[in-house]
């Protein structure tokens, strides 16, 4: 048994090992399967040597909703196959939550391995469902749930330490920020390695947001100091451009 972690697997051999476990779901489910597809970067064709393998398995509908996953590892490879009653999955990708740029891509295009009835088509458009004003929600959401959170923290760092935890805090100002401005435009990452850079490409940014991505991208967060003065000058930004596009942060009373 192989048990160094994964090797090398080419494109072919993946696909074939989709096709062993869509096989295999067939034998466990039966006539319960309303489809299968496969996502992440085998569906995208973007498949590196040591890429893992992701899948959807949809069950159709029942008096009891289904939604769990199976995650192995094989030694060479890992997969996980997520598990759900049609249902579910509709309900969860018309839903916008904070990561969706992130989240919602296998939504749109999955690789289809079996889809008698198809029923992908119709995943697809109840992920193109949300109205504007869930994307306002999520990006409300992010400003005061998040954003408005990490500058206090910031602000206790400069005064009481530990600056050890500054890196981390500005990639999550980072990694946050790409969401907002993700959300802000219903654009879709295609990976997590590539939410900065990608985000960078995007319109309408909050200033101070560049800065950011750039040091936790280029991993300068050496300089305590720095990291305070930019993730500052990027809430600075974040309250301008919440201001512009008439997004809240701040409330005059209590919600409730």
């Amino acid at each position: 048994m192989n048990m160094s972690g994964p090797v090398k697997i080419s494109k072919s051999e993946r696909f074939q090992t989709c096709q062993e476990i869509a096989a295999r779901l067939h034998e466990v489910y039966q006539d319960k399967i309303l489809a299968i597809g496969v996502y992440g970067s085998v569906s995208r064709g973007t498949d590196g040597p040591f890429s893992d393998i992701e899948m959807f398995c949809v069950l159709e509908e029942s008096n009891e909703d289904v939604e769990f996953s199976y995650e192995w590892s094989a030694g060479p490879w890992k997969a996980e196959v997520n598990v759900l009653s049609a249902n579910v999955l509709l309900e969860t990708a018309a839903t916008v939550e904070d990561d969706w740029s992130l989240t919602h891509g296998p939504y749109f295009s999955p690789l289809s391995l079996f889809d008698p009835k198809g029923f992908f088509s119709t995943l697809k458009k109840a992920a193109e469902s949300p109205a504007r004003e869930d994307f306002t929600q999520a990006i409300n959401g992010i400003l005061v749930g998040e954003m408005y959170e990490f500058i206090g923290k910031l602000r206790n760092i400069s005064l009481n330490g530990p600056q050890t935890y500054l890196p981390y805090l500005a990639m999550q100002f980072a990694q946050y920020g790409a969401m907002l401005i993700g959300l802000h435009h219903r654009k879709l990452y295609s990976t997590g390695a590539m939410v900065l850079p990608e985000s960078l490409k995007l319109t309408n940014r909050p200033a101070g947001y560049d800065h950011v991505a750039g040091m936790v991208m280029s991993g300068d967060l050496a300089d305590p100091s720095k990291i305070v003065s930019a993730c500052e000058d990027f809430w600075n930004g974040l309250e301008a451009w919440a201001a512009e596009h008439h997004y809240v942060i701040h409330s005059e009373r209590i919600p409730f």
